[in-house]
């Protein structure tokens, strides 16, 4: 059986767009995994202390019989295959490539070094504006509201800011 789960993508080093379609052609290629869905591009600030390059930031729908563990190893190794080491590079700071598991299936993890929904998803217009192209109505758990709900009232919240 497969689930559904959504990845954020986001570069801001190098070539931003061929890195953010190389990601997505990798994700296509995961075992028993099919892409199902991509967004535009957004071009946004960054987020953080650190002085740094506008991001490229897209998300994308999946379905995939990998377990969540499975699928957070797959997506380090992809932006290891891009020249990033989550290891090795500065918390906030720029980078080739940020891949980020959101949601899969309706599934609550807190578990060391993963965490699904992901912490962070309902404050960033630059993950809940991609999100919400690729899955509007798909519910959040622990929130049980929809992608679109929660980017509306954020954009009431925050405007154009991230």
């Amino acid at each position: 059986m497969s689930f559904p789960a959504c990845i954020a993508l986001g570069a801001n080093l190098g070539d931003r767009r061929a890195t953010i379609d190389s990601a997505f052609e990798a994700l296509a290629t995961l075992p028993a995994t099919t892409l199902v869905a991509r967004s535009d591009l957004f071009e946004t600030d960054p987020v953080g202390p650190i002085d740094q390059p506008k991001y490229l930031n897209a998300a994308a729908l999946i379905h995939t019989m990998l377990t969540p563990r499975d699928l957070l190893e797959s997506l380090l190794s992809i932006e290891l295959s891009h020249a990033r080491d989550r290891d090795k590079q500065q918390r906030w700071g720029a980078r080739t490539l940020d891949l980020d598991l959101l949601l899969y299936a309706d599934a609550v993890i807190d578990e060391p070094g993963l965490r699904v929904p992901h912490p962070r998803l309902c404050e960033r217009l630059f993950v809940l504006e991609p999100l919400a192209q690729v899955a509007p109505d798909t519910i959040v758990p622990g929130l049980g509201r929809p992608v679109r709900e929660l980017l509306y009232q954020l954009r009431q919240t925050k405007g154009a800011n991230p």
